[in-house]
């Protein structure tokens, strides 16, 4: 990997082994509503962030419930699971720890909410490796778009032709790399539909955070 002064992780599915929180967040809310389990559901709502699925899901379902009832629904849903369940990917937690003895600025894009996420990175002991946090909900478009990490990037200091971005879904890979990063791709097995794609867009693709140790 070439040197960096900046890495930019994405949290779900990349630095955290959390993708099975939101399969089943998705399933049970559809189960409750007696809504058919669509195979591509998941992966459209990925690079969207909260508000704007909770939108996609509200007009695609033709739901009656407001797009602020269904996300909140959604954050009850994952809240136990964050702050109990979720662990970080094999590797994550040492690759952060390298980063931050190096004097690499770290940050995290993600379309996750802080109030989940932060509680997570806290009990894992990593949080106070970051330096900069942004979310989708910050910017105008979703992880398809550079926005996110350019945002990530001006909070760090650092420009992007000198900084990585650590992504699992093939979205942000795209986004990333229209914004002129260097992109890794971290294997996450939900993305497995997405995987020839995922190894073409990527400058770099890893199993697991081990192999850059």
């Amino acid at each position: 990997m070439k040197p960096i002064q900046g890495a930019i992780f994405d949290l779900d599915g990349t630095l955290l082994d959390s993708m099975w929180v939101w399969k089943y967040v998705d399933e049970e809310f559809l189960t409750r509503r007696h809504l058919p389990k669509e195979p591509d559901y998941l992966e459209k709502l990925g690079p969207m962030g909260f508000h704007r699925a909770a939108i996609y899901t509200k007009e695609h379902f033709q739901l009656s419930d407001s797009v602020e009832e269904i996300w909140e629904e959604w954050g009850r849903l994952a809240k136990n699971a964050y702050d109990n369940e979720v662990r970080m990917k094999p590797g994550a937690a040492e690759y952060l720890r390298m980063l931050k003895k190096s004097g690499v600025r770290i940050g995290a894009a993600t379309s996750n909410h802080e109030e989940l996420f932060s509680g997570t990175l806290k009990r894992c002991g990593v949080y106070d490796y970051f330096d900069a946090f942004t979310m989708t909900s910050e910017v105008s478009r979703g992880k398809d778009f550079p926005d996110v990490y350019l945002l990530c990037a001006e909070r760090l200091g650092v420009q992007p032709a000198e900084s990585a971005v650590f992504e699992d879904i093939a979205a942000g890979l795209r986004g990333a790399k229209s914004g002129g990063f260097y992109t890794v791709a971290v294997k996450e097995p939900l993305s497995a539909p997405q995987e020839k794609e995922i190894k073409l867009l990527a400058d770099q693709y890893i199993t697991d955070f081990y192999e850059l140790l």
